[in-house]
């Protein structure tokens, strides 16, 4: 796949690294302290949500590109939006789909904060791992320091000073959280589509190869944490909430991130770019049908949240 330049000066990547920072800092208003200390009282569900979402998705994702010997440059793509946190958007549809709303908040604050370490190092590793990228991650000598410090300032820290002004602030943060989150799905949108004009005729010419991709790396994501959830005897409303947590990355942190350190890489670009598309389509379908389906857990279940509700 021929690399496309992406006609980003410097101004204008500070400009999105803010931007991005801002949508994080909105969205975080709504954390609180009790999210964390939730995963310490009842940390069954969140950690093996975690334990999906950092280990098991980005290995089973290399493994897979790997084996089906995908397009490096496509297959880079997918390991890095497989190495980014939970977007926030799952929250929503963990609600809407009646999951459990406190194991998908929980896992999206520790995600966003363990991101800052795992997403470089998971992208950095699996890269290096598959045989077929190793070569390209050489070529493009990736500053390994320069992705963790972009990801700290971007997530971490715009997150724990989203979640000081909401405890100070809490009116005005019921106020403005819900505008941001819009926001920041237009934001996401944008990049987006961005992406897709600027590489308008790979867009055209890989379609067929990178829809199915991604839709299928989607759906293996979501599967993977349905699955695992299942296998660890979990209530129905936490399966869904992990399922969903799992599904749906934080694609405006990948397009950040290959806006700022591989601007000749259209393949993982489009990869990044419409899976931040396709993952709230697919999220959003899936929730609504969901939705309509009542739970029913059996005894077992029912006993085990009643002790949780106790505690």
């Amino acid at each position: 796949m021929e690399p496309i330049t992406i006609d980003f000066n410097s101004e204008s990547l500070i400009a999105l690294n803010v931007i991005i920072a801002i949508m994080m800092f909105g969205v975080s208003l709504e954390l609180k302290l009790e999210d964390f200390k939730r995963i310490i009282k009842n940390p069954k569900a969140p950690a093996i949500g975690l334990s999906i979402q950092f280990l098991i998705l980005p290995a089973v994702t290399c493994l897979m590109t790997w084996v089906l010997n995908i397009e490096p440059m496509l297959a880079m793509g997918m390991m890095l939006v497989a190495s980014c946190p939970g977007g926030t958007f799952s929250n929503i549809m963990a609600w809407m789909a009646k999951g459990n709303v406190a194991v998908s908040v929980s896992m999206t604050a520790v995600s966003s904060l363990a991101a800052t370490v795992m997403t470089p190092f998971n992208f950095a590793f699996y890269a290096w791992l598959n045989p077929n990228t190793r070569p390209l991650l050489t070529d493009i000598a990736m500053d390994s320091t320069g992705l963790l410090l972009l990801v700290l300032m971007v997530l971490g820290v715009p997150l724990v000073l989203g979640m000081m002004a909401g405890k100070r602030f809490p009116t005005l943060s019921r106020k403005v959280e819900k505008p941001l989150r819009l926001i920041a799905m237009s934001i996401m949108v944008a990049l987006a589509c961005v992406a897709f004009l600027k590489n308008t005729d790979q867009f055209v010419q890989y379609f067929d190869l990178f829809f199915v991709l991604v839709v299928a790396h989607n759906g293996l994501a979501i599967f993977l944490g349905y699955t695992g959830a299942i296998l660890m005897k979990l209530p129905i409303a936490d399966r869904r909430s992990i399922a969903l947590e799992v599904g749906i990355q934080n694609g405006a942190l990948a397009l950040v991130i290959i806006f700022t350190f591989f601007p000749q890489a259209s393949g993982m670009l489009l990869i990044a770019a419409f899976w931040g598309i396709w993952h709230l389509v697919s999220g959003l379908i899936l929730s609504t049908i969901w939705s309509r389906m009542p739970i029913k857990d059996s005894a077992e279940d029912v006993e085990r949240h009643s002790r949780t509700e106790a505690v």
